[in-house]
């Protein structure tokens, strides 16, 4: 009894301690309410800084949205150290200017961090760096346009999508980043080891190799969280992670990234690929219209140009097998003697169907993996690749192999005897997808590279911070 009273006391001094700071207001919410005559506090980076004949004008930005508040401070209260790019306080009153802007009326300013633009600052007031320029600094270029709004609209396409996996039902799983399965089979891996050599000498055991001395087999960075989903799938329903994932491609291309986050999904009872496609499509557009909702200030400062809605949101996405798929490419000149379909040929698909996102699907199955369920030719697959405009393939996905039987013959390694397993007690049909998130904010923002749709990209020969 004493101790709950105690809890309920501390719970009261926090909510006394908190309301303090009940001033101080992040821009995104100043703007929002936008409480002409109310005394508000707010913090932030100053953007431009006007010097006049009496008056200085200085627009400051926290972050918190793409809109800036101007601050309209006496001469007198203007100090050396504040210029562009420093950190400030200010408190003042809001108060709207001739024009009707909203601006806050500086009482008092405090400089928390010069920024001496001499001394290296690599951005300048009212200029439009490129993207590439940017990239040079990763541990500044939050502070540009550009990026911050891309992490803005990042950050809310994730909160989109747990909010849409929520009013579905599904569980967020959180998959393991460690494991000792290569989903894809590509071999593709990073392979993880202790650094120090005091624990693998103190660990090491008879007959047992370096690569084994920590976790007892080989272990890596994951490529996908797909198999532990199906085995929570199989006693829980539907059920989705939001993760990293890890490939070790000596790639540098455009769309490709040694560490990125993937959006897996996996769906008990699902018996064929119209339904799994319908829940990619339902998923996609929800996305990119809740997005537009919350972010258009975002999406206009990345793109003034293209910043209309993309012209599929009210149309269907294109299906089309991988046969038709490939008699498409021959026709218009495309199709090659290599397996499968190239990004170049990718794009000429979407291009085809009008820039509508298209899916093909039921691909011969030696071009897939051992998990993918085989079609009833025993040739093809129940599988999918969803292709967009600038990216190619957004989404991966199939049924899976329920069949015990053509499992086993399938199965790469016995250490995936575990998988093979699930299909022996109460078992079900299950199909899931994975969707790259960087690739996905590519299509959303039209950005072309996706090295700037995260905040530290990696990729080979690219390890900074």
């Amino acid at each position: 009894m004493a101790s709950h009273i105690f809890r309920r006391s501390n719970l009261k001094l926090y909510f006394n301690a908190d309301s303090i700071y009940r001033r101080y207001s992040v821009i995104a919410s100043v703007i929002k309410e936008a409480n002409v005559g109310e005394v508000t506090e707010v913090k932030g980076w100053v953007k431009n800084l006007r010097v006049q004949k009496e008056l200085v004008f200085a627009d400051i930005s926290d972050g918190s949205c793409a809109k800036r508040l101007q601050i309209v401070i006496p001469k007198h209260l203007k100090t050396d150290d504040l210029t562009y790019g420093s950190s400030v306080r200010v408190v003042g009153k809001l108060s709207k200017s001739p024009r009707g802007q909203l601006e806050l009326a500086a009482e008092d300013v405090k400089v928390f961090g010069e920024c001496v633009v001499l001394e290296g600052y690599p951005f300048n007031p009212r200029t439009a760096h490129s993207p590439e320029y940017i990239r040079q600094y990763l541990h500044l270029r939050c502070r540009t346009n550009y990026t911050s709004a891309l992490l803005r609209i990042r950050n809310a396409v994730s909160k989109h999508i747990h909010n849409y996996f929520d009013t579905k039902k599904y569980l967020h799983i959180h998959t393991p980043i460690l494991t000792s399965n290569d989903c894809e089979g590509a071999g593709e891996v990073f392979k993880v080891l202790p650094d120090n050599k005091d624990t693998i000498k103190a660990m090491m055991q008879q007959d047992k190799n370096v690569d084994n001395v920590y976790f007892g087999s080989k272990t890596f960075l994951t490529v996908s969280g797909q198999l532990h989903l199906e085995a929570m799938c199989r006693g829980l329903g539907n059920v989705y992670t939001l993760g990293p994932t890890f490939r070790a491609e000596n790639s540098r291309s455009r769309l490709h990234l040694s560490e990125f986050y993937m959006l897996e999904a996996e769906l008990a009872f699902c018996e064929n690929l119209e339904n799994l496609q319908s829940s990619i499509e339902d998923l996609l557009k929800y996305i990119f219209i809740e997005t537009r909702n919350t972010n258009e200030d975002d999406l206009y400062l990345i793109d003034k140009e293209k910043n209309k809605p993309p012209i599929w949101l009210d149309k269907k996405f294109v299906t089309m097998t991988y046969t038709e798929a490939k008699d498409i490419l021959k026709r218009k000149g495309l199709q090659d003697t290599e397996d499968g379909i190239n990004k170049e040929q990718e794009l000429a698909l979407v291009a085809h169907c009008d820039n509508v996102p298209v899916f093909v699907v039921r691909w011969p199955k030696e071009q897939k993996s051992f998990y993918m369920k085989e079609s009833q030719d025993n040739i093809n697959v129940e599988a999918l690749d969803l292709l967009a405009p600038i990216t190619g393939e957004i989404v991966g996905g199939s049924l899976r192999e329920d069949d015990y039987n053509k499992l086993k013959l399938k199965l790469p390694s016995e250490a995936l005897n575990w998988y093979l397993e699930l299909r022996k007690f109460g078992n079900i049909p299950t199909g899931g997808y994975g969707l790259g998130l960087e690739r996905l904010l590519q299509v959303l923002c039209n950005v072309p590279n996706i090295k700037d749709t995260l905040p530290f990209p990696r990729w080979p020969h690219n390890c900074d911070m």
